[in-house]
Formats: structure tokens, sequence, C-alpha cells
């Protein structure tokens, strides 16, 4: 498990991480998102060490991180798949991680055949492309077979092959009721791994709970409607409080109103239905609504670049 406690961190007069407060628990995989600029690395530096907070704390296991004896068999994380020294094997780059820690060199061989390096252990990794160096950065990650896992981006540069052998590595690692947490912008690869979410937003919580909750809260289910007769669909529904939005000439959106009732309420008034179906709201949908006021660099609309 994973505990922050007040968690803070500032750089000169801008607050990059604030007063974080969130468990991340054992089972289950987190997913960790928030526009750039949000304070999710920020937030995972500090977890492991490499960046002081301000104020609060960042706890794993109920200890901080740099006073673990043996880190690596404890925790894992893949943060920048790039630092690596490029003259350096792939195997060789393990090897010392293992001595580091105390862990076997067989151990090293083993998450090679994990993530698939094994043919090219020997090749130094400045030749690798950032697909398979996100692959060595997940073997180095799970070197010491640590119960809590933390990866940044961990798709990046992968092939779909790729990407949906990390989304089953992910989940089979909370099946054998690991901690994983993962950052990530790819919202339909986080709606497909995760169980559970945390989104940031200006260094702030802005939601934390289970990805279904988060989605309903984020964004309400709609319902397509489609009929030659829309604009008097559209008056009848708006009268019992429905939100319509008339999407072209035939079609509606529908907010407030079951599928079963606005095919009741169209039968009452004789409306000819083309299609009536439920559109279930989205991740991406719900991610953009709730953090729209906190996007830090957003590039504006079209008319407002012109």
């Amino acid at each position: 498990m994973i505990t922050l406690r007040g968690l803070t961190k500032r750089f000169g007069d801008k607050t990059a991480v604030d007063g974080l407060t969130l468990e991340v628990a054992a089972g289950k995989v987190t997913g960790f998102l928030g526009p750039n600029g949000a304070g999710k690395s920020t937030t995972m530096r500090m977890i492991v060490g490499l960046d002081r907070p301000t104020a609060g704390e960042a706890l794993v296991g109920g200890r901080r991180y740099l006073g673990l004896p043996r880190p690596l068999r404890e925790v894992g994380a893949l943060l920048d798949a790039g630092f690596v020294h490029p003259g350096r094997p792939a195997r060789a780059h393990l090897l010392a991680m293992a001595r580091s820690n105390g862990i076997p060199r067989t151990r090293v061989d083993e998450v090679l055949g994990i993530v698939g390096l094994e043919s090219v252990a020997g090749k130094r990794v400045g030749s690798f492309s950032l697909g398979m160096r996100q692959r060595l950065g997940i073997a180095g990650a799970l070197v010491g077979d640590p119960e809590v896992l933390m990866f940044d981006e961990p798709v990046n540069g992968l092939d779909p092959d790729g990407v949906l052998w990390v989304r089953r590595l992910m989940r089979g690692l909370a099946a054998e009721g690991r901690t994983v947490f993962v950052s990530s912008h790819l919202m339909s690869e986080m709606q497909l791994t995760a169980d559970r979410l945390v989104v940031l937003g200006r260094g702030r919580v802005l939601a934390d709970a289970p990805i279904a909750d988060v989605i309903a809260r984020g964004s309400g289910d709609s319902v397509r409607v489609r009929s030659p007769r829309a604009a008097e669909l559209a008056a009848r529904l708006a009268a019992v409080g429905a939100t319509v939005r008339r999407t072209t000439d035939e079609e509606l959106q529908v907010t407030g109103l079951s599928v079963d009732r606005i095919g009741l309420m169209a039968h009452e008034i004789s409306v000819p239905v083309l299609e009536l179906s439920a559109v279930t709201a989205s991740l991406e949908e719900a991610y953009m609504n709730l953090t729209g006021a906190s996007v830090e660099y957003g590039t504006g609309t079209a008319e407002a670049r012109r």
C-alpha cells in the first residue's frame, strides 16, 4: 500500500503538489490521471525519494522509501525509460540493479524473459527503440519481485501487441495482491486497465474513486434518438424537463430520461423513431469535464488561435 499524508511540493513560488492525502490499495490497478503539470510525476518521484516533500509524507508499506534497506525488493518503479546509460547492455544494467539489492542473477534472466528481451539482452541500450527501453524499464521495476509497483506512462512507444501485454501484466500483478499505481494520458487504455482512479488538477485531488464512479460523476449517460420528426419530439421531451441537444436534422441527444420513457413518449404523440439507443459515457469525456478548469497549458479553441 502507498499512503500519502498532506504531501506537498513547492518549487519556488509554484506549488506542484498541494496537500495530497490518499491511499493506493493493494490488489487493484490504480490509475493516476491529470493534465500536464498536474503534479503526477512529482508525486511519484516523492514516493521513491527522488524529490523531497516541502510538507507531508509518502509511505510505502508504512515506511518512507529512503528508510528501506533493500528498496527494490519492496518497490519497483518505471518513471523514465530513457534514464539508462546508453553504452551498457540490457543484462548488465539489470545485473547492476540486482546486485545493489542482493537479488540473485537468475532473477535478471527471469525478468528479461517476462518482458520479451532475452534475445537482445547483450545489446547496448543505446541501440534500443523507445518501446524496447520501456520493456527494459518494466523489467527493472520487476527485478526485485516487489509488492508495490509504480509505472509512469508504461505504454509510451509500444505497438498494439505491447500495449495489450502491458495491460495484462498490470492486471495480473494486481490479481496477485500487489499494489499497482499507473500514470497515463491514454484514457481508453486506463478505462480497460484500472479498477480505481485518482485524478489530479493543479496538484490537488479532483477525484479518488472506482472508475465507474468517476465516469458517472464526470459525465452523465445520454440517449441517442433519430426520427424524421426530431423537432417535434424534442419539444415534447423538453416539456417534461429533459435536456435535448439537436445534433443533426434527424438526431437528438437526450439526457434526463431513460430509453423506455423516450420510446413511450414518442409513441404517445405518434412520432416515428428510427433509432433509440443508450450512449454510455466514456472515461475521456468524464476526464475532460473533471479537469477542464485545471488545464495549465491549454491550447484554446480554433477560433481563439486565429
